[in-house]
C-alpha cells in the first residue's frame, strides 16, 4: 500500500506540472478538457498521497486545487 501512496503522489507531482508546462507552451488552453482533467486527478492523487504523510497544508491546497479543476470540467460540460 505505501508503494501504491508513494506512486500516486509522483503521478500527481507529473500531472500538475505536464499541466503547467502545456498550458505555459501553447500546447493547451486553460479551457481545455485534458488540462483541467491533469490538474483534478494530480490534485486528487496528491490529496490522497499528502493525507497518507500528514502534510496538512498539501492536503488543503490540493482540495482548493481539485475544487478549481472540478468547477472548470462542470462549466465546460454545461455550457
Amino acid at each position: 500500500m505505501k508503494i501504491l501512496i508513494e506512486l500516486a503522489g509522483w503521478y500527481g507531482m507529473a500531472a500538475i506540472v505536464a499541466a503547467y508546462g502545456l498550458l505555459s507552451y501553447g500546447v493547451l488552453a486553460s479551457t481545455s478538457f485534458l488540462y483541467q482533467l491533469l490538474n483534478l486527478t494530480g490534485a486528487i492523487t496528491l490529496i490522497i498521497s499528502s493525507y497518507y504523510k500528514r502534510a496538512w497544508p498539501i492536503v488543503v491546497l490540493n482540495i482548493f486545487w481539485a475544487l478549481i479543476a472540478l468547477i472548470a470540467i462542470f462549466r465546460s460540460l454545461f455550457q
